[in-house]
């Protein structure tokens, strides 16, 4: 039996920065629009955060089950280490999952939005299917692209949406360069990851772009997502102090080109996660004090 410590390193609380950061974007977003609400964005947060919990334990047991995390370096996997049982990992997911649709469930009723019922839908089977099923779209090295797309886009706009009724161009920008970010630590963990996925056939895009352009592209998709903010200074020349995250990019850049070593890119993880983090919060801030207070 997997210990309660053991259990919540299996969550990969590095990880949730990623979801925490868009509902942030998205409430600022709102805000903006004059159209903050607190329950909604409670609600949104909530999903985004069980959501990144589900489809972490979702991965733990699909790739422990196929041997992909037999022989890997970094943090505790439940199944691969044969601390908790491969069905007891399944269940957690799909509770996960589960909560996170009720809490779904509520802010579609609040927000009248039952449209949204669709998108929550698919959120949940694209947790799954990234490394769960038949053909796992993550062994395919479409895992980016899904990441962009729903730790991005779905996860900022739809924060907006049920808000405010509406998205706005700050919300779009926030939208693509939180979901890059995501990317870049999904990268991380990927290029770490090259020699034991290639070994279990898991063709993930850093695996398909071979090891120096994978490294390259962790960079390309950290500056691209700080420098996007430049589109909205000319009206909001507050968003200009996002790029104040800049010198704490430099590090976890340094270390993805440099580090040959696969452990000197466990640190690589935690880092982006917080830039993630900060990237949100600065964003959010500069977006703020341009509507001011």
């Amino acid at each position: 039996m997997a210990t309660a410590a053991q259990w919540i390193q299996g969550a990969r609380l590095r990880t949730l920065p990623a979801a925490i950061a868009p509902v942030l974007i998205g409430t600022a977003a709102a805000y903006e629009l004059q159209s903050f609400r607190l329950l909604n964005a409670i609600l949104a947060a909530l999903v985004a955060l069980l959501l990144q919990i589900g489809v972490n334990y979702a991965n733990d047991y699909s790739d422990g089950i196929r041997g992909t995390d037999e022989d890997r370096v970094g943090p505790l996997r439940l199944v691969g280490s044969g601390a908790a049982r491969p069905d007891h990992v399944k269940w957690a997911a799909f509770g996960a999952f589960g909560l996170a649709m009720i809490f779904g469930l509520v802010l579609v009723i609040i927000t009248q939005s039952w449209w949204l019922i669709l998108v929550g839908i698919g959120c949940v089977l694209a947790a799954w299917g990234y490394t769960g099923g038949k053909n796992p779209y993550g062994y395919l090295g479409l895992g980016d692209l899904f990441v962009f797309v729903f730790f991005g886009l779905v996860a900022t706009l739809g924060t907006t949406y049920t808000q405010a009724g509406q998205v706005s161009l700050p919300a779009v920008i926030g939208a693509i360069g939180t979901g890059l970010i995501a990317c870049a630590l999904l990268m991380a963990n990927n290029v770490r990851d090259i020699p034991t996925d290639m070994a279990a056939g898991k063709r993930t895009l850093a695996v398909r772009l071979g090891d120096r352009h994978a490294r390259e592209s962790y960079v390309l998709m950290l500056a691209v997502a700080i420098l996007l903010v430049v589109v909205l200074a000319p009206a909001k020349p507050w968003m200009l102090i996002v790029l104040l995250l800049i010198p704490a990019c430099l590090m976890p850049a340094w270390l993805m080109v440099n580090g040959r070593k696969r452990k000197s890119l466990i640190p690589v993880l935690k880092q982006t996660g917080m830039i993630n983090l900060g990237y949100s919060v600065l964003f959010s801030l500069g977006l703020i004090l341009s509507h001011g207070f």
